[in-house]
């Protein structure tokens, strides 16, 4: 094997993953870092854990940032029903609310093969199905999001952080096969929701765990409205 050759096979072989950096400060952040949300480029951010916590003090840069909790909760006092997903309008089985502090209201969005697509939400019909819930009370502009799932006669909402919501989107945008999404989008979304339920549970009983959601295999940050444009490992950058 000539010089020339191993020179060549150094730019043919798969390039290792990058490692990936806190935003504020470029300190190199392990897989299961916090996040953060710019409110002024409606963005998730990676961070460490120094910056996580310093954005969690009140007035640190000026609010533009605020630090994604690692809470999950479910209700189980309150039960959605199929009139219940009828009134709100979702026209598919997976949708995320959160409220947008810069837009005063409520959005709706869902994945979608093109992203997280918003889909219309009536602020009536969100009052009259989740309005008075314990969930809803509790809901954090901007960083947290209600999930709910629709699996046929099953249906499901938990509040969890809101980057855990665009991570499934990036996983939904990458494994997305033919009209429904195929097997392995749906195998994601099943990983997705247990281990949501998982720790839900884990925190009722005391035993909650901030680390990274054991479905997650990317960090693929995403813009927060809109439709989003998730990225390859290799190439997320924040938006």
């Amino acid at each position: 094997m000539t010089a020339a050759t191993v020179g060549l096979r150094r730019f043919l072989a798969p390039r290792p993953p990058q490692p990936e950096h806190c935003e504020l400060c470029a300190v190199e952040v392990p897989g299961d870092h916090r996040h953060l949300v710019d409110t002024e480029q409606r963005a998730l951010v990676c961070a460490c854990t120094a910056c996580a916590l310093l954005m969690q003090q009140p007035g640190a840069a000026a609010g533009r940032f605020r630090a994604v909790p690692a809470r999950y909760l479910t209700d189980q006092e309150h039960h959605l029903d199929e009139r219940a997903w009828e009134a709100l309008r979702i026209p598919v089985g997976v949708v995320f609310l959160f409220r947008n502090a810069a837009l005063d209201r409520l959005v709706a969005l869902y994945p979608s093969p093109a992203g997280a697509t918003e889909s219309e939400l009536e602020p009536a019909a969100f009052e009259e199905v989740l309005g008075g819930s314990r969930l809803a009370a509790l809901l954090e502009p901007d960083v947290e999001a209600l999930l709910l799932r629709r699996d046929g006669d099953s249906f499901e909402c938990h509040l969890v952080p809101i980057d855990v919501c665009y991570e499934l989107v990036g996983r939904m945008r990458l494994l997305w096969q033919g009209f429904d999404g195929g097997a392995e989008a749906r195998a994601a979304l099943d990983a997705c929701f247990a281990d949501v339920r998982r720790r839900a549970e884990a925190a009722a009983s005391g035993g909650g765990s901030s680390a990274a959601p054991s479905w997650q295999t990317a960090q693929l940050p995403a813009p927060l409205g809109g439709v989003a444009e998730p990225q390859s490992p290799d190439e997320a950058e924040p938006s």
